[in-house]
Order: C-alpha cells, then structure tokens, then sequence
C-alpha cells in the first residue's frame, strides 16, 4: 500500500477511534459539568471572562447579544460566588473590568481539563511502549496546535 493510502487509512482510523472515545467518554465528561452550581449563560460568561482575562459587562452583553441589564444579573451572581471580580480600568475609571478570580479560573479548569480518557485507571492499563507512544503523539499534536508552521509532515 502507498503512502498515501496508508495515510487516508490511518486519519480515517484516528477519526473514528476519536469519536468512539467521545461517545465512551461523554457520561464521565457530563460529571464535572454537572457537580457545578452554574447555569448555562454563567458558564458560558465565566467562560469568556477567564479567556479575555479583563471584559466590560457592556462587551459581554454586546458579545452574548443579551440586554446590559440582564448581562448585570449574570455578573453579579458571578461575583457573589466568588469567581469574578470588578476593578476600575486604569485608563477609563468609568470602567469596571471584570477579571477571574482564582476560583473562576479553576472552575472552568476543571471542566476543560475533564479527559476521561487520559485518566489514571485508563492509563494505569497500558504498557510503558504504549505510554510513550502516546506522549509522543501528544507532544506532536501540541506542538502543531502551538507551532503550526514548526511541523510540516514529518516521519517517525
């Protein structure tokens, strides 16, 4: 078989081993979106608010297309949980800019960062040539997703 056909085969079989983790994954994914005390709109706020690092509720009301009235009710339930903080814009005191807290930031970390399928009792179940291979593939896959110029087909 060519390389190239060896190629197609291989993306076609990432693909599908991709979205076959997703499904198997999904019920453990849903936990940590679940255990959260946030609605939806405030997820999807402080969501915004942690990758800006500094919004203005009138941004965010302009972004989610939503009523600066009703983007104040949202903050300010955000503020009272502790995950956002106002401070005054050092070039417009007008401005109250709305940074993450800590707690905000570890939140939304946790729900990123939920990989069933990187978890320990998964990778407990896999050899040590198995584990480096892995890590070298995710190195790779960081590297372009950072670099993407860096990596123009290479073979390992």
């Amino acid at each position: 078989m060519g390389d190239e056909l060896r190629r197609t085969a291989a993306l076609e079989n990432i693909d599908a081993l991709t979205l076959a983790i997703s499904v198997r994954s999904l019920p453990r994914m849903v936990g940590s979106l679940l255990s959260t005390q946030l609605t939806i709109q405030q997820l999807k706020v402080l969501t915004a608010i942690v990758v800006s690092e500094q919004s203005s509720a009138s941004e965010l009301a302009s972004t989610f297309e939503v009523s600066l009235a009703t983007m104040s009710k949202l903050i300010e339930r955000l503020v009272e949980q502790g995950l956002v903080e106002r401070m005054t814009d050092a070039d417009d005191h007008r401005v109250r800019r709305l940074h993450p807290t800590l707690l905000g930031r570890d939140v939304i970390g946790k729900i990123m960062a939920a990989r069933p399928e990187m978890g320990a009792d998964i990778l407990d179940g896999l050899s040590l040539d198995e584990l480096e291979s892995l890590a070298v593939g995710l190195r790779l896959s960081l590297i372009h997703i950072s670099e993407p110029t860096r990596l123009r087909r290479v073979s390992y």
